[in-house]
């Protein structure tokens, strides 16, 4: 009897109808106003299904599926996860950051991250790169999101940044001691000491290679704003990048710094302050990504007028390039160059990142235009447009609603509601 109880039960899997499936464990979306795709019209009245952690369908009305959750956002308007193609989640700009250094250990960088990723998380940003900082924390906090130890983006990471030995990455202004013993171990000089750092950093596990290619607005030194890398250098770094497979971006202001970068193959500049029509052109043959940062260049600007705790250095800097960052979009825009979304959160506040959005839509961005490079664009720069960036089939289902349309005021973006990442809701300020 009971062989043949096993048996007729086979048989009744055998000729179940095809597609025939278990509905729990499906989550029904549905959304009053459904931007799926930036660049294309929002849908008004539309129903997102989603199976574990990607979205299924898209479908138009308010579908009812038998067994499945529902999550009413009917008087919302729906987006796709927000994408932060720069931010470094370990610190925030402040009297105290420049200490942090010689004080904290890794694990106590480490937690830090873990707030600021939660934070950033809870703002609608679902994916974010951090291009510097301590590469065993980024690298632990990472993998901790990965197997949802805690909550935070989807990350991807550079760990330390590369530099030249007394560049905008390595660490300046301290006694010959210090510097000794805590120095960028990823410091480079000359092309085969600087292939040596890009092997090193892939051996340890970062995701792609971040270098600064021009002095820095916060680095401890009066170095200038230009190009520190020799072009040799550069092009040895995205040489023995792309033979492991990973991507160069280059924080770079000036001109030289950002037009060499470019020359030798980076995919993407981060800033770009001082580019002008000779960059716009390179930009465009190359097809390379400008994350422009502007909310950085306007939270220094800000700090530099009454923070004492700016050394003189600093403080011209931000003075200097701060203000020059907005036109540099405006710029760039103008010019057809790709633009990928990024703050340098971390300069700026977490949480604070789509303060950006407004900047942008100063610079002469539109709205949707801003929104696509969060989305979209950011999504291609980060070399994950197959699982991010849109709300259609396939993709991770990592999504937002605000109250009103952001294609009307984008300041709306500041005031996320309901945040979904891989199909777990993580914040319904509506439910």
């Amino acid at each position: 009897m009971i062989r043949f109880i096993a048996a007729c039960f086979a048989l009744a899997l055998l000729v179940a109808p095809a597609g025939a499936q278990d509905e729990e464990g499906l989550t029904v979306i549905h959304a009053g106003w459904l931007l799926a795709v930036p660049g294309e019209a929002p849908r008004e009245a539309q129903s997102i299904v989603i199976r574990g952690e990607r979205i299924e369908r898209v479908e138009a009305g308010y579908v009812e599926i038998e067994g499945a959750a529902v999550i009413d956002l009917r008087d919302r308007f729906v987006l796709p996860g927000l994408i932060d193609s720069h931010v470094h989640l370990q610190s925030e700009l402040g009297p105290d950051r420049r200490w942090e250094r010689v004080t904290r250990t890794e694990s106590d960088v480490a937690l830090t991250a873990a707030r600021h990723a939660r934070t950033t998380l809870m703002s609608g940003f679902t994916t974010v790169q951090e291009v510097g900082g301590r590469l065993e924390a980024s690298l632990a906090l990472r993998d901790a999101i990965r197997r949802g130890d805690v909550i935070g983006p989807r990350l991807r990471v550079a760990g330390q940044s590369m530099s030249p030995t007394g560049g905008h990455a390595d660490i300046n202004n301290f006694s010959p001691v210090v510097m000794d013993t805590l120095g960028n171990r990823y410091a480079c000089n000359g092309a085969d000491d600087c292939r040596r750092a890009v092997r090193e950093l892939i051996r340890a596990g970062a995701d792609l290679i971040k270098i600064t290619a021009t002095g820095g607005v916060l680095s401890e030194t009066a170095a200038g704003l230009e190009q520190q890398f020799f072009d040799d250098e550069l092009e040895a770094i995205v040489g023995a990048a792309r033979m492991m497979g990973r991507p160069v971006v280059a924080h770079a202001h000036g001109r030289d710094g950002v037009n060499a970068a470019l020359h030798a193959g980076v995919r993407a500049i981060e800033h770009g302050t001082y580019l002008d029509d000779s960059s716009i052109r390179l930009f465009r043959q190359t097809g390379a990504y400008l994350v422009p940062t502007v909310l950085a260049g306007v939270t220094v600007t800000e700090m530099a007028g009454d923070a004492p705790w700016m050394n003189p250095a600093v403080r011209a800097k931000a003075l200097e390039a701060g203000p020059l960052m907005l036109e540099m979009l405006r710029r760039a825009h103008r010019g057809g160059v790709n633009i990928a979304f990024g703050t340098d959160s971390g300069v700026s506040r977490h949480g604070d990142n789509a303060r950006e959005f407004q900047l942008m839509v100063q610079a002469g961005m539109t709205p949707m235009q801003a929104i696509r490079a969060a989305t979209i664009v950011a999504a291609e720069h980060l070399m994950m447009a197959d699982d991010i960036g849109r709300i259609t089939p396939g993709r991770y289902a990592d999504i937002i609603a605000v109250a009103a349309n952001p294609l009307d005021d984008v300041a709306v973006l500041m005031n996320v509601g309901f945040v979904m990442q891989g199909g777990a809701v993580h914040r319904n300020d509506g439910s």
